[in-house]
């Protein structure tokens, strides 16, 4: 993404990360995926600003500069180029909303009422796919395949679950480690015609070979684009050419259908796709690990039949050992501004871009690795060229890479690092995803990161297996930070608590016995012996990890939504110690985030005899406000009509419909002869303006409803929303309920005011 700096010195990521934050909490910004790989319709690279899951939503978010998308202000290539970016994100099923740099810096209120109306008011985040090395076209030999442990206990699984008549199930195995292999050898047991579907060519393209290596008794064909064989025995098709084509199909055509990428299948055309075919049996495949999120992958695939984690792909052999050496620097991020996911480009800058740490960097790579193929994460195209440069001048060969580049120069310089060439690659972003190098022997994580997501992609760059490779080392470069921004390292991802020098982080279990043996004697394993560590160094690491502190935890945003009270009691109950958070997170002076247990949410509750709310009975509370309304004034009835009458079909209507239906209301009282209000009442003494009839109805009615957490009013864009889990749980024959209650309340209330 290009870096537009606000007045602030903060990049244009950083300023929407902080809107992200404040709209939804720090904790969910966690799930924001900053450069999101994906590839257009023409199978060319492309990268969201940023991407989220929400629920089944697939959301990219981008952001501009003014005249991004001006056509009189860009080039005619940039503003096409650009519209088939957008494009291809609503072909692969995503949302797509754009935000541009001055908004977000003189309107941050306006852009956070548009996310929480874009996204919703309380959203079901989830982690996106996992991120580890692609190993895509994984060769193998068709005639003496031998299947890896996994693989059979998956295939016996899958058998079992058949025999207890099951019809659909999911198999979750990391990257790389042979899905489509165990799903075709699976069909092919299965001996019925079959359908594997998949969202990109190329992974069309793929399944196609692997079917006619391993099942060659049978026409395997494909349904993509242009090319349609329908009619073989396999099909191999793109998910968008078979949901555009169903009507060529019988909904039994099928006994047996694969959906690739599984976590996909949420999206509507996988969806229409799934409920026209009749199958005996299903299978999804996917990458994405179990989480308590991953609700919507189960919901169509019921069952987990075998499961395969990165950690778990080491131990069995798919993905090479990882050693550790951590090299202390003396910067200090302690003071370094921060929101949840990212440090502040501008204070990063000014501590990591100093002479002494880059020189600490080339230095280390001389002294440890100068023969080693090694990547060098940087945190900027001008911190990459200038190790690449010290490097240099320390008589190794090194190069920077970035997208910045001629795509020509820039496939040079990889190839020259494969060839070993060029034995430092000294990369920002550019290699994150999207590239591979198995040959890669060394990686440097130089460029300090709060993002769980960028480290481990960054990780995932060294891991694939390669011949006479017996481990990847990685050297962290681990500056003094606080607890609250601290950089992701390996002992932080995978949380161990010992450092010694080399040390498998890593590795299948009797590799790391091996090494325990071995270090106990103050011995280093062999991968080591090219390294000058001392194996008897020994370092305690601290492994706090607020976001993980705070998971499953309560923040005071939805603390609030959970009680019957006003946010302004929850605040001042926090402030005078009555209610204590079990975590507090202070990202600034003053910034903090609070989070509670629902432990401490239920005390607060009894203690202070606040009513609990969830979404399961917050429809309920609603009907029971409704039916116990009680009235100082007319107001309350006359705005649940209102909302009623203009509601759109997600609850939402505009302040000024509702401000046109109390006018009407009262006016027509008034005109009739009848008692208009209380005198006083602003609607009964008459002669007020839109904007003093729009005060009332905040101020009075509105208020007690706001509080209730039932009702909210989108400020900026002069909405007023329904609570999306009332809104959709309320029938028709609730809705007229409502409406009777609300005329006999008026009818009560006019006869008592009159008396």
């Amino acid at each position: 993404m290009t870096e537009y700096k606000s007045a602030s010195g903060s990049t244009a990521e950083d300023l929407f990360i902080d809107l992200f934050a404040d709209t939804f909490g720090a904790e969910k910004a966690g799930y924001l995926y900053s450069q999101y790989h994906f590839y257009d319709i023409y199978q060319n690279d492309r990268f969201a600003d940023f991407f989220l899951e929400s629920g089944a939503r697939k959301i990219a978010i981008e952001i501009d500069d003014e005249a991004s998308h001006n056509k009189s202000h860009i080039s005619a290539n940039k503003f096409y180029d650009d519209l088939l970016k957008q494009n291809s994100m609503v072909h692969l099923g995503w949302d797509v909303f754009r935000w541009a740099v001055r908004q977000m810096q003189i309107q941050p209120d306006t852009v956070k009422d548009e996310l929480r109306v874009f996204i919703g008011t309380s959203p079901t985040f989830r982690e996106a796919e996992n991120y580890l090395p692609e190993q895509r076209g994984k060769s193998f030999d068709k005639f003496d395949l031998k299947l890896k442990e996994h693989q059979q206990q998956a295939l016996d699984a899958l058998e079992q679950m058949r025999m207890n008549r099951e019809t659909i199930a999911l198999i979750c195995h990391a990257t790389g480690t042979g899905k489509t292999v165990t799903a075709v050898l699976d069909a092919k047991r299965y001996g019925k015609r079959t359908l594997f579907l998949a969202h990109t060519h190329e992974l069309v393209e793929q399944a196609t070979q692997t079917f006619r290596d391993l099942w060659r008794t049978v026409t395997v064909g494909k349904y993509v684009e242009s090319i349609k064989q329908p009619n073989a025995y396999v099909v191999c098709g793109s998910i968008q050419s078979v949901a555009l084509n169903l009507e060529r199909f019988k909904e039994d055509d099928f006994a047996y259908i694969i959906i690739d990428e599984a976590h996909h299948a949420a999206a509507d055309s996988y969806q229409k796709v799934l409920s026209y075919f009749k199958p005996e049996f299903t299978l999804g495949l996917t990458a994405t690990p179990d989480r308590p999120d991953d609700k919507s992958i189960l919901d169509t695939f019921k069952h987990t039949a075998h499961k395969l984690d990165i950690q778990t792909a080491v131990e069995i052999g798919e993905l090479v050992p990882v050693r550790c050496i951590r090299i202390h620097t003396n910067i200090d991020l302690t003071k370094v501004r921060f929101n949840s996911v990212q440090y502040n480009i501008r204070d990063l800058e000014s501590k990591i871009f100093v002479p002494e740490r880059n020189e600490l960097i080339a230095n280390t790579f001389m002294e440890y690795c100068s023969t080693k193929r090694t990547v060098i994460f940087c945190a900027s195209v001008k911190h990459a060229e200038q190790i690449a440069q010290m490097i240099r001048e320390r008589g190794a060969e090194a190069a920077a890479v970035s997208g910045s580049m001629k795509s020509a120069e820039r496939k040079e310089i990889l190839a020259k690092f494969k060839k070993s060439e060029i034995k430092a690659l000294c990369a920002c972003d550019l290699l994150n995803e999207g590239w591979d190098c198995p040959e890669t022997e060394v990686l440097f994580m130089a460029r300090p990161t709060m993002s769980k997501i960028l480290y481990t992609q960054q990780l995932g760059r060294g891991m694939r297996l390669c011949d006479n490779k017996e481990c990847l080392i990685v050297f962290d470069f681990v500056d003094n930070a606080s607890q609250y921004n601290m950089p992701f390292s390996m002992h932080r991802l995978f949380k161990l608590k010992e450092y010694k020098p080399g040390k498998l982080v890593l590795g299948k279990k009797e590799q790391c016995a091996a090494d325990d043996t071995l270090y106990a004697k103050g011995e280093k394993p062999d991968a080591l012996l090219d390294f000058p560590v001392d194996a008897t160094d020994y370092e305690a690491v601290d492994v706090f990890n607020w976001q993980e502190e705070a998971e499953g935890m309560i923040s005071q945003m939805e603390f609030v939504r959970r009680v019957d009270v006003q946010s302004e009691t929850v605040e001042r109950y926090i402030r005078e110690e009555k209610i204590k958070p079990q975590l507090v997170v202070q990202f600034s002076e003053y910034k903090r985030f609070n989070y509670f247990t629902e432990e401490a949410l239920e005390a607060a509750a009894e203690q202070f005899g606040w009513k609990l709310i969830n979404d399961d009975n917050r429809k309920d509370l609603f009907m029971d406000m409704v039916r116990q309304m009680d009235m100082s004034y007319s107001y309350k009835p006359v705005l649940i009509k209102a909302v009623l009458e203009y509601a759109d079909k997600s609850g939402r209507v505009k302040l000024d419909d509702i401000t046109a239906y109390f006018k009407a209301y009262y006016e027509d009282r008034r005109d009739k002869g009848l008692v208009v209000e209380k005198s006083n009442s602003l609607f009964a003494k008459g002669g007020y303006t839109d904007k003093e009839a729009q005060r009332n109805i905040l101020s009075n009615p509105f208020k007690r409803f706001e509080d209730m957490q039932m009702l909210r009013h989108t400020k900026t864009l002069g909405i007023v929303e329904v609570e999306p889990t009332v809104w959709k749980n309320l029938t028709d024959d609730e809705k007229n309920e409502i409406r009777k209650i609300c005329d006999k309340k008026l009818d009560s209330y006019f006869s008592r005011i009159i008396k």
